[in-house]
């Protein structure tokens, strides 16, 4: 942390240092946790004056923006809704492609920002399009963005896992189940805001300096938004900003059409394919290709490469290379895991092979399924080490609760005459330093206590009625779920706002552990345990998803002096938009691609553009701890404890010894979190795209710091929404009837023996059956007319 929370602003800098957006669900990378000293130009100092300011308090604004009356507008929530609604399926995309999702803060305030001013500029004194546009409105754009971007793991994970291991009611599809997956996203959604409501002002407030709160993401899409209203200076690096933005948007879209009909020129590279083919097919290149080895050129992966960072896409990459260029290869060579054979009856192509099948377990395991109990344990032990490692700020935030609380009683007993020597002593003022901040809004612009209580109750009992008539969950489990649910939130805000990376997989995972012990000897059967233990993981990490997401939006507007209760509202209305919304896009993608439900029983039949590594993940734990007849391989369970405690390890070497002078060997380290997730992921394509989008990020960066502030979150943000959310939300599922089409026509035209043709069937089994797609064409043509309307209005 820079110095108590202060930051130089120098007006020789010329730009903000932007933080990346929200990290993945394995534990972010130092360059984001340490990335605070933060500079903005200031057109009050000369360009050798240094200025300190405290983030601890309110920014100082720039002088000459107007007084904003009525910040939470019409026009401001439904530009960020419609905003967090394209993040919202960008991240869909994202996480069953990868595990991972990114927010839509910093997408909301800078893209909001340009739809905004251009209608403050072109709506003059028209109603609800014109007026006066600033930077409180600003934050209530990213507030509704943030709130529609949804939650992420229970789509990525939990649901599809739950139809993988059959727990849901034979027969159906998501799209049957719609109605169970709308009212659990409420109860997950909703939950999450009320019960941290009334900790705003502890966490923004009272403990924030004490505890080094900085919530650095929040804290940069504030001085973003300052930066973007900063006069005319300002104005004009913002427009860079969306000129960049738009450009790579568009950029992206047209190349991914045009890879529909260039796939193997524009999109993937199959180069040890390539040399099988030119040596006449004799060569041993087509045994490296079955393990995964060949590079897409997708703009999403790289865009996501650029903003995590180099330090996790080299782990990521390396754990792709020990994965499925060492340790995979070697299982195979010795005997430990097979893989299947594509077609031994064809000389070309005999060597080629799968060894990602999950389908049988009871045999020889395929390579993923070993790697996929190194891949769990890893997460979990780093995700839980990084929790036990921050036991100072845990036991502070705990103890400074128990003091509050206590005062509380203590004043409700002295306002009565009475008094109690135990919450006196223990509710007494404790000492608090100068730099003390004070709430700057008074108590009509807070979130009223009857909000939160009358919502928190209604949702816990709408909690309990679905838990109990659709998810097999009664009423005394559906409360422990939701307890657990706050108690990891608590923990999940605090470690995210000193590390910039909120622990959603600890989340998951340590209720899915606690309900796997709660469930165990209960009469359960197996598939309702799993099914009660993956309800628990989604209601954890979603209420944590939504509490940290809810408590950065009041940091932001703290430092850009929203109004609580308006930032509450606009967070409020975006979040049931995406109850609305994130359902609708689920069974729209399942319905596409049902390969994310339902695993294939014929390796080469469909290969699934999806790889899903959280729904694996999720599965393997609910599985272990309700299954007493999953086997995991003995030498994979010994490999993983031994990764665990290594990786466990590294955090508290890290955490512990790597302090001070010594803390600069701290980027050095691999990431465990990223490795781990190279693991559990059966393909390492993702990894070396990621690889090349860090890459260019980290040159960037150090040859021409000044421009890749102005437009390196702008090119990032650019590529990775406008690949994911309309060419692959609309491209992907209209466009792939005539390409499957084509694709197959042209094939049954050319001859049986023609490597062109063979290849083409090979390298195309992820086209669906025209029936598979869409078929009800008012739905269909809803989509195209939502996401068309969305992009357009943007």
């Amino acid at each position: 942390m820079a110095a108590q929370g202060k930051v130089s602003l120098d007006a020789s800098a010329g730009g903000i240092r932007q933080f990346a957006d929200p990290a993945p669900p394995y534990e972010g990378p130092e360059e984001i946790k340490k990335e605070t000293n933060i500079t903005n130009s200031e057109k009050d100092h000369s360009d050798d004056e240094i200025v300190e300011e405290d983030l601890y308090r309110p920014l100082v604004m720039p002088e000459g923006i107007p007084h904003e009356e009525n910040p939470l507008t019409i026009r401001a929530v439904v530009v960020g809704c419609l905003l967090g609604s394209l993040v919202a399926a960008s991240n869909l995309y994202l996480g069953l492609k990868t595990g991972f999702t990114f927010g839509a803060n910093m997408f909301g305030a800078i893209f909001g920002y340009g739809i905004l001013k251009f209608m403050e500029k072109s709506g003059g004194k028209i109603p609800i399009i014109g007026g006066l546009f600033g930077p409180q409105e600003n934050s209530i754009v990213q507030a509704a963005a943030t709130g529609a971007g949804g939650i992420g793991g229970i789509y990525v994970a939990a649901l599809p896992a739950m139809y993988r291991l059959g727990v849901m009611q034979e027969g159906h599809s998501p799209k049957d189940d719609l109605g169970a997956i709308f009212t659990i996203t409420l109860v997950c959604s909703f939950i999450g805001i009320f019960y941290v409501t009334p900790l705003r002002k502890f966490f923004i407030i009272q403990v924030a300096r004490e505890l080094g709160l900085m919530f650095p993401t929040s804290t940069a899409v504030a001085l973003t938004i300052r930066s973007m209203h900063a006069g005319a200076s300002g104005s004009l690096e913002a427009i860079k900003k969306l000129k960049c933005l738009m450009i790579c948007f568009v950029g992206a879209f047209i190349h991914r059409i045009a890879s529909y009909y260039a796939i193997g020129i524009l999109y993937d590279w199959h180069v040890f394919t390539w040399i099988h083919i030119w040596s006449g097919y004799k060569s041993w290149a087509l045994n490296i290709e079955s393990w995964g080895w060949y590079f897409e050129w997708t703009p999403a992966f790289i865009g996501s490469g650029i903003l995590i960072g180099l330090n996790p896409a080299i782990s990521m990459f390396v754990g792709a290379i020990m994965a499925w260029g060492i340790i995979g290869p070697l299982l195979v060579h010795y005997g430990e895991c097979i893989g299947r054979q594509y077609d031994a009856e064809d000389p070309q192509w005999k060597d080629m092979y799968s060894f990602t099948s999950l389908s049988n377990l009871t045999g020889t395991p395929s390579p993923r399924y070993w790697l996929l109990w190194p891949g769990v344990m890893v997460m979990v032990c780093a995700s839980m080490a990084e929790l036990f490692v921050q036991y100072k700020v845990i036991w502070n935030g705990f103890t400074t609760v128990w003091n509050e609380s206590c005062s509380g009683i203590n004043n409700w007993y002295t306002s009565r005459g009475k008094t109690n020597a135990f919450f006196a002593k223990h509710g007494a003022p404790k000492e608090r330093s100068e730099d003390m901040v004070v709430d700057p809004f008074p108590v009509s612009e807070q979130v009223k206590t009857w909000m939160w209580v009358v919502g928190l109750l209604v949702t816990l009992v709408i909690a309990m009625i679905i838990g109990h008539f659709q998810w097999e969950m009664n009423p005394g489990l559906m409360v422990l779920a939701i307890v657990l649910a706050f108690l990891f939130s608590f923990l999940a805000i605090q470690i995210g706002a000193v590390t910039d990376s909120t622990p959603l997989t600890a989340a998951a995972k340590a209720s899915q552990l606690i309900f796997g012990a709660a469930t165990r000897g209960d009469g359960y059967t197996i598939a309702q345990a799993q099914k009660i233990n993956l309800v628990a993981g989604a209601v954890a990490s979603g209420g944590a998803d939504i509490a940290a997401a809810l408590v950065g939006d009041f940091r932001t507007g703290f430092l850009i002096q929203t109004s609580p209760i308006k930032q509450w509202i606009a967070q409020t209305i975006g979040t049931f938009v995406s109850v609305w919304l994130g359902p609708g896009l689920f069974v729209l993608f399942t319905t596409a691609y049902p390969c994310i439900w339902k695993e294939s029983k014929d390796d080469f039949g469909e290969v699934c553009p999806f790889l899903v590594p959280s729904v694996s993940a999720w599965a393997a734990v609910a599985r272990a701890v309700t299954d007493p007849t999953i086997k995991i391989p003995f030498s994979s369970g010994m490999f993983a404890i031994a990764m665990g405690i290594l990786s466990a390890a590294q955090v508290a070497f890290r955490h512990f010894y790597l302090v001070g002078e010594r803390e600069k060997w701290r980027k050095w380290l691999p990431n465990w979190g990223a490795i781990a997730l190279s693991w559990v992921i059966p393909a390492p394509v993702f990894a070396s795209a990621a690889l090349l989008g860090a890459i260019i990020a980290q040159l960037w960066r150090k040859y021409s710091m000044r421009t890749w502030d102005i437009y390196g979150y702008a090119v990032a943000a650019g590529k990775f929404c406008s690949i994911l959310s309309l060419s692959v939300s609309v491209a992907n599922i209209v466009l792939i009837r005539f390409h499957c089409w084509r694709g197959s026509r042209w094939c049954h035209r050319c001859r049986s023996h023609s490597w062109w043709c063979r290849w083409f069937r090979l390298r195309h089994k992820h086209c669906l059956p025209h029936e598979l797609v869409l078929n009800d064409s008012r739905q269909w043509r809803f989509f195209l007319f939502f996401f068309f309307g969305l992009y357009f209005f943007g």
